[in-house]
């Protein structure tokens, strides 16, 4: 095991973390995956992270992902988070099962988007209903950035996701409504504004589920 990498994972500079997680991914040696995995937990730069993903998804499945499944039950929201933004980079179907709904609903925001990530990527054939159905308990949640990116995880279940949309477009909750409404329509036109299909959307909701006049 390359100790000298390892200590540099951990150095006060993120340009030498940096270095030092693409030396790893560029060495691919399995014994450095604890320690790539522990430091993705706590690196608070950006790139680094990036980077240590790269570095993780260039190791063998079989020794990644049971330490990334191990992640998932971290207290640590950020070692939740990069474990399944990993996960959802290298792809194995294994680390299905490890996706629920309490990860899919988790409190914190960035863990919640991961998974949501995580789980489009990973869905068995044939399962991709279910995953929109529990994605759309989430609609209306959070800002316009968290929401687009539960409207994107949606949009990438296709056909899967319509009928769940409809009945959320449906809800007494206008949040819900509008955002279902404007997650339909980038369905039906993925280059779609989301922001102004939200507008759009809320306005549809205030008149009843009427389309406004062109002229208003």
């Amino acid at each position: 095991m390359n100790t000298n990498l390892i200590s540099a994972l951990g150095a006060g500079d993120a340009s030498t973390r940096l270095k030092a997680a693409l030396a790893a991914g560029t060495d691919r040696d399995p014994a450095l995956a604890e320690a790539l995995v522990e430091r993705s937990g706590t690196e608070p730069d950006f790139f680094v992270r990036d980077m240590l993903t790269w570095a993780l998804t260039r190791l063998p499945a079989d020794v990644t992902v049971p330490r990334l499944l191990a992640e998932l039950r971290s207290a640590n929201a950020q070692a939740r988070s990069q474990a399944l933004h990993t996960l959802s980079k290298v792809g194995d179907a294994r680390a299905w099962p490890a996706v629920t709904p309490s990860l899919l609903r988790d409190a914190d925001d960035e863990v919640a988007r991961s998974a949501w990530r995580a789980a489009v990527v990973l869905v068995p054939e044939g399962r991709e209903g279910d995953l929109a159905g529990e994605l759309a308990t989430q609609l209306g949640r959070g800002d316009r950035e968290l929401r687009l990116s539960l409207s994107r995880a949606l949009v990438a279940l296709g056909e899967a996701a319509e009928p769940v949309l409809r009945t959320a477009a449906a809800s007494g909750d206008p949040e819900v409504a509008a955002h279902a409404a404007a997650t339909e329509r980038l369905l039906r036109d993925p280059d779609a504004a989301f922001e102004l299909a939200v507008d759009s959307a809320r306005r549809i909701v205030a008149l009843g589920g009427k389309e406004p006049d062109a002229d208003r």
